[in-house]
């Protein structure tokens, strides 16, 4: 503990102050929220709606696909509306006519300035002075609202209907015909529209912000940036600067000359005989690149229906296959296969932990562990097509169908066996890791590994915490422990302490450089990650401290990411460091595009939406998908497949990958993603984002902008990128599926037949292992 005690130290101190911060203000987000009122009256005392008939119509947004249909708060889907912002900027609108109408007898439009002027004045007043009792838990609409109110409402009944004056705004927003059948589930979902606008409008208290600090942008009620949102903008840019400056000043002066170890002559894992366990492997990589293929043609699938809204080529697909389906099926197929990349990861390491011997039953636990991946991938996906068709009883729908949010789409029931799975995970592999943490020498790696490991295993238990009716905010800040915590979070630190204990055992680094390495990422990226969760909870309905926080630190996310070219040099000149290594060349360089799009997708396209000034325009817009394809696929994609590729390699002893194959897959992986992000998504992001900028979130996601002809082309252009992108990913699936089936298998390329290294002449494979110049497992120390 001696040599490693500051940076032990040093995280732990990182992990209970970060998850201080993010209890703390998270207690904020459950007293904060906008108030969801038991009653919502008209002034002549109506009734017009109940807090259930409001959480009726977010069970009915849900069933239909929820965020993979528009979005709420700018957090869903791109082609349909924001629905706060729509019905917001709709309702506003009716407003004037009626008042138009009543107070001059003329159209709102053929008023002069004066006229405008006072009625835009009433308009503030009417909507952003808050009319809700906390005492009498009851909201009081005036008359002249609640007649705007009603005539949006008949508007998104016809939209969610079968209207056929209604049918090419589907076309243009993706949606099938009759989306939601039932007329009572249409007029609840009004409902719960209504509520998320009159959030968005609506004072916090007297001459303040909204309860979504003034988001979407409208300046027809004076919805503009608060003076918190500029100031805190400001200061997370200083903080970023001044954390690349600091992290460069501790980069020069701490970095060390540490000799590099003497490459082995022969790859140490070689010598480690295949265990049960680890031949099982080869199914988890077939459901890796089965998924992967699947995802990626429903990735073309999905961007064409941007263009043709209910249509592929002319051919009419909507009606089984819609959109908010395949979205789905599209983002929950990828979170599959990379995580079932990172989980063979781990169980390909476990027997080398443990000596290069499988736990009794260890095998057994393999494959129970990929049927149940199996059936919980099945299940989710026919429950997804069963909910947004409309076929399951509306009751059972968030349990077996879709629950609507984002990342998270699967009925919980799946969601319950997901996390069964990933339990079975951990402890498989702690059986594996335990033993070899008794035995002695230096297990600092081997314990942040393991602590990672069951970092992953449980946190994705905090998407329990939130129900079916759990209010939005509350929802969204448990939401954001998975998408942000635990995938970019533990999955982060996972993959750095697996890659440095895989490069220790192969006896390309030492075991001291590849703990401080490992211990020190994994500090500085839980020190930005933990807190930074809060910067995609804005304008969610929290407040300024959570807007505060999550500014401050999710600057600090992007620090250690300047390092990361440095990082890819350092993978890309292990191959040279010994013969035997241009056999696991094309996973080396897998793990080099991690580390790019680590910088350009996490860090550069990441940090330009995170200031608060910067996503209060852009949230919900294209600028959001550019930074999630590079940052999803760019990172976590590159690393999965890096990963199935070494296991690969190690699990077909004899198979050589086919350089021509692996040139195409990776070369055209990575042109394909420029090409669809750089021609596309993010041309497309930027012209919303002038129009947000300059009329409003609603105008940058409304039918007449995002059908002009200008955003159709750049949308069709896409398809450029998206064939040369599904042409790599073919290849790189390919070659998995040849090596897994020893089609073509060649010989080694180098020669491994020796029986050991010539230091260890006449020691046992398992001496081997425990050698501690070649494995940071169970070995003891002899350096």
């Amino acid at each position: 503990m001696v040599k490693y005690y500051k940076l032990w130290w040093t995280l732990i101190a990182v992990l209970a102050i970060t998850f201080g911060l993010l209890g703390y203000f998270g207690t904020e987000v459950y007293r904060k929220a906008p108030p969801l009122p038991a009653l919502v009256k008209a002034e002549d005392g109506r009734l017009l709606m109940t807090r259930d008939s409001i959480l009726d119509g977010q069970t009915a947004w849900q069933s239909v696909g929820g965020m993979q249909l528009g979005s709420i708060w700018g957090h869903g889907a791109y082609q349909a509306p924001d629905w706060t912002a729509d019905w917001l900027h709709r309702e506003l609108i009716a407003w004037l006519e009626l008042a138009a109408e009543e107070h001059y007898q003329t159209p709102w439009r053929d008023l002069n300035d004066e006229q405008h002027n006072a009625l835009h004045f009433q308009l503030k007043k009417a909507y952003r002075v808050n009319t809700y009792s906390a005492a009498e838990d009851v909201l009081v609409l005036g008359a002249r609202r609640v007649a705007a109110m009603q005539k949006t409402a008949e508007y998104y009944v016809r939209l969610f209907g079968d209207a056929p004056e209604l049918q090419q705004t589907r076309n243009s927003y993706a949606m099938k015909e009759l989306t939601l059948p039932s007329l009572d589930r249409r007029q609840s979902l009004t409902e719960f529209f209504f509520w998320t606008a009159w959030a968005a409008a609506t004072e916090r208290q007297a001459e303040g912000a909204t309860y979504t600090n003034n988001w979407p942008h409208e300046p027809l009620i004076g919805n503009v940036p608060t003076a918190e949102n500029i100031v805190w903008s400001i200061v997370s840019v200083v903080l970023l600067i001044a954390g690349i400056g600091g992290l460069v000043w501790v980069w020069s002066f701490m970095s060390g000359n540490e000799a590099e170890p003497k490459a082995p002559p022969q790859d140490p894992l070689t010598l480690i005989q295949l265990t049960p366990s680890q031949k099982a492997l080869g199914k988890y990589l077939f459901l890796v690149v089965a998924l992967f293929t699947f995802q990626v043609f429903l990735g073309g699938f999905t961007a064409h229906y941007t263009v043709e809204g209910q249509s592929f080529y002319g051919i009419e697909t909507s009606q089984w296959f819609p959109y908010s389906l395949v979205r789905t099926w599209h983002i929950q197929a990828a979170l599959f296969w990379i995580a079932t990349g990172f989980l063979a990861a781990g169980l390909f390491l476990g027997p080398i932990i443990n000596g290069g011997k499988d736990p009794k039953y260890q095998k057994l636990g393999v494959d129970i562990l990929f049927w149940a991946l199996v059936a919980v991938v099945a299940g989710s996906f026919i429950g997804n097509f069963l909910a947004i068709a409309q076929i399951m009883p509306p009751q059972w729908s968030f349990w077996l169908g879709h629950q609507g949010y984002e990342y998270v789409d699967l009925g919980r029931l799946w969601q319950i066996g997901k996390f069964t799975g990933i339990v079975l995970w951990l402890v498989l592999m702690l059986r594996a890791i335990v033993p070899a943490l008794r035995q002695p020498g230096d297990k600092h790696l081997l314990m942040l590994l393991t602590a990672s490991v069951a970092a992953i295993g449980l946190f994705y238990g905090a998407g329990f915490f939130y129900g079916e009716r759990t209010h939005i905010s509350v929802m969204e800040y448990w939401r954001w422990w998975i998408v942000h915590l635990w995938v970019e979070g533990f999955f982060e630190v996972f993959a750095t302490a697996a890659l440095a204990f895989i490069f220790c055992s192969m006896g390309l680094v030492s075991k001291r450089m590849a703990t401080v390495a490992a211990l020190g990422s994994a500090s500085l990226f839980l020190l930005g990650g933990v807190p930074g969760t809060f910067h995609h909870l804005y304008f969610s309905g929290t407040t300024t401290p959570v807007m505060a926080v999550g500014a401050t630190f999710s600057a600090l996310e992007v620090v250690p990411l300047i390092v990361l070219g440095r990082e890819a040099w350092e993978h890309y000149r292990l191959q040279r460091r010994a013969a035997w290594m241009e056999r696991i060349k094309w996973p080396l360089l897998f793990f080099v595009a991690v580390s790019f799009w680590n910088m350009l997708g996490a860090g550069v396209l990441g940090f330009s939406i995170n200031p608060p000034i910067a996503l209060y325009y852009v949230q919900g817009l294209n600028t959001t998908a550019t930074h999630a394809h590079a940052a999803l696929f760019g990172v976590y994609g590159f690393l999965a497949l890096g990963f199935s590729l070494l296991v690969l390699r190690y699990i077909r002893p004899t198979m050589v990958f086919d350089e021509k194959l692996m040139k195409t897959a990776f070369w055209w992986l990575n042109i394909g993603l420029v090409l669809m992000l750089f021609t596309s998504l993010l041309p497309v992001g930027i012209i919303q984002f002038v129009a947000s900028a300059s009329e409003g979130l609603w105008y940058a996601r409304s039918e007449s902008f995002m059908q002009g002809s200008l955003l159709q082309t750049l949308r069709w252009v896409r398809t450029i990128g998206d064939v040369v992108f599904i042409v790599g990913a073919v290849a790189v699936s390919w070659q998995v599926v040849k090596g897994l089936l020893c089609i073509d298998a060649g010989k080694p390329t180098v020669n491994e037949s020796e029986p050991g290294f010539p230091e260890y002449a006449g020691e046992t494979t398992s001496d081997l292992v425990h050698g501690a110049d070649y494995c940071c497992g169970s070995c003891s120390d002899k350096s």
